[in-house]
């Protein structure tokens, strides 16, 4: 019985850090109050899934 419940609990807490990672450059575009914050989320939401999509919102997140 308490196996499925830290089972679960792993669970989620891995699918809430992913998430984390996943959306990274649009929480930083958002801090950094970037003028573009909506297009790094969508370049984020789309095409993050693919590394080189994900590192070129990084980029634009985090560049002057």
């Amino acid at each position: 019985m308490f196996g499925f419940f830290f089972a679960s609990i792993f669970g989620i807490i891995s699918f809430i850090i992913s998430l984390v990672i996943y959306f990274l450059p649009t929480t930083i575009a958002i801090a950094r109050k970037r003028r573009n914050t909506g297009a790094i989320f969508l370049l984020n939401l789309l095409l993050g899934w693919t590394f080189i999509g994900w590192v070129v919102a990084l980029v634009w997140a985090v560049k002057k």
